[in-house]
């Protein structure tokens, strides 16, 4: 019986101004796609919440040549002048936090708590961080700096906004100007971001937002007159952009997949380790390419930690995004909770054991409730393939050596997390983990400061920090 009963504390709607249709944002203008547009929906409801314009390739073409023409004015700007639009742009973000978050969690589903607390404030925090790196680029150890020109990206619907941010602020600041193709299930809050812009005062051109789906994407990598690619997603959308940009001048950075290793020691805290474990797999429903999917635990605490794991899974609270005390939201789309309920059901057949928390799920709307798996072989598809998903599997390790051996072994080397009171011990498995970050006592933790990308095949090239800037610098 729970000790407290929670009433809802849903956040208003009222705060978000949804038009019926969105067009394209070229040249600091919002103009008509000449493709067929597409609906968006909230996944946590099905309800369409607005027609969205579709880029055809002669609509990226016109962004394109929009962002080539701006390119002259804004990479001459000095750097102190380029660092003012940021700012400007980082403080309306925060004037217009409540409306970003909400608007985040109606089209994407996430809890308003993660989209309120974490998504928004990153997103000012990396237009605040790189604003400053705008003037002092001489001082970042790559030379004397000179922009590429015209950025493509590409982003992913998991985080729509921090991986807009996470793009374009960095470019910005190296003189470069950006054409954008957000998420083809989640294109609003970018589409909001281009409003930012236009009140930020910002040059027609240097952002442009097309919207559309995977036959948009591939334009925009593809355009010969585009001179850097920068795409955050999956494994296979990155290995055929990777064939496409092979043979040309193109700079190109990907942030693909992961199978993070969540590994938690003996001597670990394990209230704090099953926070993190908690908070590795569930956030954002799993929909994090650097989530603690696959949980080493040592063997002599294995009990211990799955019966405080399960204890802690029982209070959480799946439903409406917008109620300030849900801790699960919906699944982001009908497809993406398909491929979650086929692995889900192959990793039972295999012989894994599923676990889930008492939960009643919604009616309407795409859901699935936090899962755990026991029993888990390293041969096993779910301790593979990447869900990406609210989906948890748990393998065991007796040594150290046997840990990161069991870490390393999977094609992706994104981040891992490792939990133990040994310092000594973080320093060693650390120095050996094939992951891109690791976490020590803690996971899922950003800073703007900090870089951030993997190994194998989950992608090459830094975003964030220093690093951030030598993906836009002709260097």
């Amino acid at each position: 019986m729970a000790i407290f009963e929670y009433a809802p504390a849903p956040e208003s709607r009222d705060v978000v101004d949804i038009r019926p249709s969105y067009g394209l944002f070229v040249n600091g203008e919002f103009v008509d796609g000449s493709g067929t547009p597409f609906k968006t929906v909230n996944p946590a409801t099905e309800e369409t919440l607005a027609e969205v314009a579709t880029a055809s390739s002669d609509d990226v073409d016109r962004a394109v040549q929009a962002a080539r023409k701006a390119f002259g004015v804004w990479s001459a700007m000095p750097g102190a002048e380029r660092a003012k639009y940021l700012f400007r742009i980082a403080r309306i973000i925060q004037e217009r936090a409540r409306e970003l978050a909400v608007l985040e969690s109606l089209d994407n589903g996430k809890p308003i708590r993660e989209s309120r607390d974490v998504d928004v404030p990153l997103v000012a925090a990396h237009f605040f961080y790189y604003a400053g790196w705008a003037d002092k680029l001489a001082y970042a150890g790559f030379g004397e700096p000179r922009p590429l020109g015209v950025a493509g990206q590409v982003i992913p619907w998991n985080f729509p906004l921090l991986m807009l941010a996470w793009k374009i602020a960095p470019a910005l600041a190296c003189g470069n100007t950006v054409v954008l193709k957000p998420a083809e299930t989640t294109p609003l809050t970018a589409l909001v971001f281009a409003d930012i812009c236009r009140q930020a005062e910002l040059p027609p051109g240097v952002v442009n937002i097309v919207t559309g789906a995977g036959e948009t994407g591939a334009a925009v990598v593809g355009h010969p007159d585009v001179d850097k690619v920068a795409f955050t997603g999956s494994t296979e959308v990155g290995r055929i952009i990777a064939r496409a940009v092979a043979g040309t001048d193109k700079k190109l950075t990907l942030e693909l997949g992961g199978k993070a290793a969540n590994i938690v020691f003996e001597d670990a805290a394990v209230d704090q380790a099953v926070e993190g474990i908690v908070n590795g797999i569930f956030f954002n429903q799993g929909h994090v390419c650097c989530a603690g999917s696959r949980l080493l635990v040592q063997e002599s605490v294995e009990e211990e930690v799955l019966e405080s794991l399960r204890r802690r899974l029982s209070t959480l609270r799946l439903g409406d995004p917008l109620d300030k005390n849900t801790d699960i939201g919906a699944i982001n789309s009908a497809e993406q909770l398909a491929k979650i309920r086929s692995l889900s059901d192959l990793g039972e057949s295999e012989g894994a054991q599923r676990w889930s928390p008492a939960c009643e799920l919604p009616d309407k709307g795409f859901w699935f409730p936090p899962t755990v798996f026991t029993g888990v072989a390293q041969s096993h598809s779910i301790a593979r393939a990447e869900i990406f998903g609210p989906v948890l599997s748990v393998l065991t390790f007796r040594t150290p050596a046997e840990a990161v051996e069991k870490a390393n072994n999977t094609p992706y080397g994104l981040s891992a997390g490792i939990w133990t009171e040994k310092g000594s011990r973080i320093l060693w498995m650390a120095d050996r983990l094939r992951a891109g970050v690791v976490w020590a006592n803690t996971f899922n933790k950003f800073d703007p400061a900090s870089p951030f990308g993997g190994y194998k095949e989950s992608g090459y090239g830094r975003e964030g920090g220093l690093h951030g800037l030598e993906a836009y610098l002709d260097v």
